[in-house]
Formats: structure tokens, sequence, C-alpha cells
């Protein structure tokens, strides 16, 4: 098994466009990585390059510790699973998991105990003589995975492979690529622009945008402690709310965010230099509360309900509050009617401040 290593790679198409200006990535041996980002990020085609179906134009890439700038794909050990599963129509389910075994004229007691030990873990035994229109899309992904599998590759690469299920199948199959990498040990990176796939799955998760890497980090680290806007906002849902507030200088000592009629203490000297300035306050939807222990005078915010949606134990109530729009996430038994108003509180631990010229990280 290998870890994977970008030193400097560099992304130019003949178009002269960059897509990928300058990436340095370490990723462990036996992770799963989830490189994450809104489209036209480049986690694709950071992807391919592992895969070596992209050039590199500049840098170096390893894996282990075998430069595989100029190694041919096949000669990679890598086992890639695409989004549009790539099944073989006309050949059954034991001959597409085979298929590459036989093109590299390995002896057929050695395929079929491999086809057949992938078959197991997947729960596939009981559907190797059919073909693959004969199979529901869960059963196809499985397929393709144990395809993967019967190579035993150094590096499994997957791209956006759920996304043309349905959301109960997505959420099976999430749990089932998670159990299959404990199982197998190998190197998994995966690339998604979901982040619910990339928080549930991922022992670390990449952040990109532009190319650029944003934050690299634990799933928990980066719902926590975001280093900028950009984070902060692309994970979690519904995402974190952005308010322009005033820091101040609080009476009782400290400071604090002013929006609206509601007046937000943080005792952080970083906020020292922003004194009459506007910083960007964030607060996640659930950091808003309608319990009274919350309510500390100040950090109170009287809004209205523009739209209240029902989701069985909670609701989303989306409030216009001082001229901004917020989403809160509050127990169902809080909700209110569309154009009536509620009472809330900030969670005042739970508040993230980013510069609003830097978009970076202030305190949280």
């Amino acid at each position: 098994m290998a870890g994977i290593s970008f030193k400097n790679v560099v992304k130019t198409y003949d178009n002269g466009v960059t897509v990928i200006p300058d990436l340095n990535l370490e990723i462990e041996d036996k992770e799963f990585v989830v490189l994450v980002g809104p489209s036209g990020c480049g986690k694709s085609t950071t992807l391919r390059m592992i895969a070596g179906l992209e050039s590199i134009s500049e840098g170096e890439l390893y894996i282990g510790d075998r430069l595989i700038n100029a190694v041919p794909p096949k000669n990679r050990n890598i086992a890639m699973v695409f989004q549009s599963y790539a099944l073989y129509p006309h050949m059954s389910v034991y001959k597409n998991m085979a298929f590459a075994l036989e093109l590299a004229k390995m002896p057929k007691d050695e395929i079929d105990r491999k086809v057949k030990e992938a078959a197991e873990i997947l729960g596939l035994i009981p559907y190797l003589d059919r073909k693959p229109k004969a199979l529901s899309g869960g059963q196809r992904q499985r397929v393709a995975l144990g395809r993967a599998m019967v190579r035993n590759p150094e590096v499994f690469l997957l791209d956006e492979p759920l996304s043309n299920l349905d959301a109960k199948l997505r959420t099976e199959m999430r749990s089932q690529i998670s159990k299959l990498h404990k199982q197998l040990g190998t190197t998994f990176v995966y690339v998604t622009h979901d982040q619910t796939e990339a928080m549930t799955m991922g022992d670390r998760i990449c952040v990109m945008k532009d190319g650029i890497i944003q934050q690299f980090d634990t799933p928990q680290n980066l719902y926590d402690y975001p280093c900028n806007l950009f984070v902060a906002g692309f994970i979690g849902s519904p995402q974190m709310n952005f308010i322009d507030a005033t820091v101040v200088e609080a009476a009782e000592g400290g400071y604090a965010l002013c929006f609206g009629e509601t007046k937000v203490m943080i005792d952080r000297e970083e906020l020292a230099l922003y004194v009459g300035k506007t910083v960007i306050c964030g607060i996640r939807p659930e950091d808003f509360h309608a319990e009274e222990q919350f309510f500390h005078g100040s950090n109170v915010l009287k809004a209205e309900i523009d739209l209240d949606e029902m989701m069985g134990s909670e609701s989303y109530l989306y409030l216009n509050y001082a001229g901004q729009k917020l989403v809160t996430r509050v127990p169902a038994r809080y909700a209110k009617r569309t154009g009536e108003t509620i009472e809330l509180a900030v969670d005042l631990v739970k508040v993230h401040v980013f510069d609003k010229e830097t978009e970076l990280t202030i305190c949280q």
C-alpha cells in the first residue's frame, strides 16, 4: 500500500488555462481522503492526475516512493471507480469483475477466488450470473467497486460514484464504502461535491476552490474551526449565517459584535484591532436557541419568520432580521408559522468572526 504526494504540481491546459496553480498535498498510506468543493474547483482534475488520465504540467507526483509523472495509467497500480459505473453491458457480473484479471493472464482458479472473495464482501454472490441491466443502481455500483477490488490496487480512486443514486441508496452506499475501506486497509481518494458525503466518510477532507486547497483537516475541525469564510460556508447544512457586525468595546470589559438590536459579547483580544470596524459574524443555524437558559439580555434577537420548513423533529426557520436573511434550526416544539415573530438567543461560545476584507478567520 502507499501514500500519495503532490509536490508543487501545476496543471495548465493547451489553451493556457491553469486549473491547478500550485498543489502541495500529502495523503497518508491507508487514509480515506475526500476532495470536496464546488464545480470547477479542480478536485476531479486532481484525481485524474493521480490516475494518469491527465498529464502534469509542472511539479512531481509520487505514489509511495515512486515518481509517477511519466508512468502510464496501467502501470500505476491504482483502480478507479467512475460516476457512470462503466460496466460492460454484454458481460455478466462475474465477467465484468474478472475481465481485467483475464487480460493480465492470471490463472483461472486465482481469478475465480479473487472474484468470489470480492463478491462475498460486497454481497454480490447471488448476482454473479446477471447482466448489468438486471441490477439496481446500488448493485451496479457495487460491481464497479468489486471490479476495482480484485486487482488489489495500492490506491482506490472514486470520482463522484454515488451521484446517480437516490437518497436512500446513497446513504447505504456511503456506509458500504466506508466499511470496505476498513476491510481492505487501502488508500482511498474520493471526489464529491456533496459535503454530507465528505463529512461522513473522510478521515480528512481537502476543501478546494479555484484549484487551491483552502483547508485540509478532519471533518470535525473543518466544522468547528474553519480557516476562512469559504470553508465556513461550504461545510455545514444549512450553511452558516454570515452577518455584518460592528466591533465595539464593552463597558463591562471585552468586546461586542453589534448588529440590529443585538449585542454579542466576545472576550477575545484578537478583536482589539477591529474596534469601530465592520467584521463578518458567523453563526451556524443550530447555534440560535429558543430555550430560556440561553437568554442573556443583549444576545437576543426578535425576528420575523419568512418561511418555516418542518423537518419532523426539528424545523428550519428562515428569518428576516435587521435587513439580513438568517436560517435557524430549532426543535419542532418551538416552531412558529410564517409571518409570526420569534425570539432567539445567540450561543455566545459558538460565534465565528471573519475579516471582511481578507475573509480569513479572526477568532472562533
